[in-house]
């Protein structure tokens, strides 16, 4: 069974809200839609379950890592080169300590944007279906089923009161 990809625009939010509630009911799981707007709506505007995300987790990663690499870097260069002065340690704890702080910084820096980037589904390299009146102020309700469901979400977008619907078949056919 083909996969197609329906598009509904929507002139404003509540018709949006409506379209949503009317796939939810028709059995779509939210994993079926996705809503694109131009605008930032907040999180759960369109009646949509929050998405949970894991941006908290690439922080401490990060950090572990810059960490880790800090104390390795350090303490390989102070043992490959090794400086005797005075009968002091080998090792020197303070400039490593300094080092250690600010790979930590840096991992945690490079991983949160890295995690952000990754969050965020960032670079999105085909968006399937899309309609440029969407960066107008329209609302975009995007639909990926199989072509057996396809009637339903049609329907169920009809009713909400969306102006029209695009669709898209897998060989990149539609209208």
């Amino acid at each position: 069974m083909e996969k197609v990809t329906l598009l509904g625009l929507c002139p404003d939010a509540e018709t949006a809200a409506r379209g949503v509630e009317a796939l939810e009911k028709a059995g779509f799981a939210s994993q079926d839609y996705e809503i694109l707007t131009s605008t930032p709506y907040p999180e759960g505007a369109f009646g949509e379950k929050p998405v949970k995300h894991k941006l908290f987790v690439f922080p401490f990663v990060g950090a572990a890592a810059g960490l880790s690499v800090a104390v390795l870097l350090t303490a390989a260069t102070q043992l490959d080169f090794p400086l005797v002065t005075g009968g002091k340690p080998i090792l020197s704890l303070p400039p490593m300590f300094i080092i250690a702080y600010e790979a930590t910084l840096l991992g945690a820096i490079i991983f949160t944007v890295l995690g952000i980037i990754f969050e965020s589904r960032l670079p999105r390299w085909s968006l399937g279906l899309y309609d440029r009146r969407i960066t107008q102020g329209y609302i975009g309700l995007l639909v990926s089923c199989l072509e057996d469901r396809r009637p339903q979400a049609e329907q169920a977008l009809s009713q909400a009161g969306v102006i029209e619907i695009k669709r898209r078949y897998p060989g990149g056919g539609g209208d």
